[in-house]
């Protein structure tokens, strides 16, 4: 039996999918704040069950029965860290013989004000003395797809990532590690760190905008306050602004930098290159 966490999420419903391809649907459990927004998964025969990070008792009662969970971390900053050490709690009164947790890229030793609550977690995990594997995930690369649209319409790609090197991948190549991870035998004490094959500078992502639409996207590069403000002039909120800039600012420091592949080994094949999903954003 196997439980994934934030399952109605954009990573938690990439996983569901690709463990159906290799375990029955009864033995997937769907582990969601909402179930009424489960509707689809409940369809393809997974269990629901609600499960609250701020309400323990939901989560006890989730992973019931469960020999493996895939801990997938809270999208509230934060708030990250008592949530998942109730999700943590939880599994070890359950059982759980193994737990997956989706980390950050170098946790360890990241630059990125991100990497916190994941040292944080990290920590009681290993302390709680379940069986762990900690699946380390870079950058999505539909992180900077998102500003294709603003970039075309004012001919400019902001950021403040200097000349750092972006490895990022797919959040479907990631979905598909987890997936492997969870069905895979022999996992426990494992440590992965997950990046895409190919890099690139956020110039260099400007550059292939430009070269796709034909349209000329200059990158324009901005100190970590002034394109904190910009996100803010655009429509984001504060923290949520604070956060971006200070991650572009962690990739000019090589926070989002990896190149030993082991995703796509992982995945048994390549990473989905960064110029394929500037063309799926480009055909909209």
């Amino acid at each position: 039996m196997i439980v994934v966490t934030g399952a109605t999420g954009q990573l938690g419903r990439l996983v569901i999918h690709n463990l159906l391809k290799v375990v029955p649907p009864q033995n997937i459990i769907a582990a969601v704040r909402t179930p009424a927004h489960a509707a689809d998964l409940a369809a393809l025969g997974v269990q629901i069950r609600e499960a609250d990070y701020d309400r323990p008792g939901t989560l006890a009662e989730a992973f019931k029965g469960a020999e493996k969970v895939l801990l997938i971390s809270s999208s509230e900053v934060g708030k990250r860290a008592p949530q998942h050490k109730a999700a943590i709690d939880a599994a070890k009164k359950a059982g759980v013989k193994l737990l997956a947790y989706t980390s950050l890229l170098h946790a360890d030793r990241s630059p990125l004000a991100l990497a916190k609550e994941h040292q944080e977690t990290e920590a009681y995990l290993k302390a709680s003395g379940l069986p762990l594997v900690l699946l380390r995930n870079g950058w999505y690369t539909e992180n900077y797809t998102h500003s294709i649209a603003p970039a075309l319409e004012f001919g400019v790609f902001l950021g403040s990532a200097g000349e750092g090197r972006i490895a990022s991948a797919a959040r479907a190549d990631f979905a598909e590690a987890a997936a492997a991870v969870l069905t895979k035998p022999h996992q426990a004490g494992k440590v992965y760190e997950l990046s895409g094959d190919d890099s690139y500078t956020l110039a260099e992502f400007a550059a292939e905008i430009s070269r796709q639409s034909g349209k000329t996207v200059a990158y324009q590069d901005l100190p970590e306050a002034g394109y904190q403000a910009a996100l803010v002039k655009a429509g984001l909120p504060e923290g949520f602004a604070a956060l971006l800039a200070d991650s572009d600012t962690g990739a000019s420091k090589g926070g989002l930098f990896d190149e030993s592949r082991t995703l796509s080994g992982l995945i048994g094949r390549p990473t989905t290159p960064f110029a394929k999903l500037v063309a799926k954003a480009l055909e909209g």
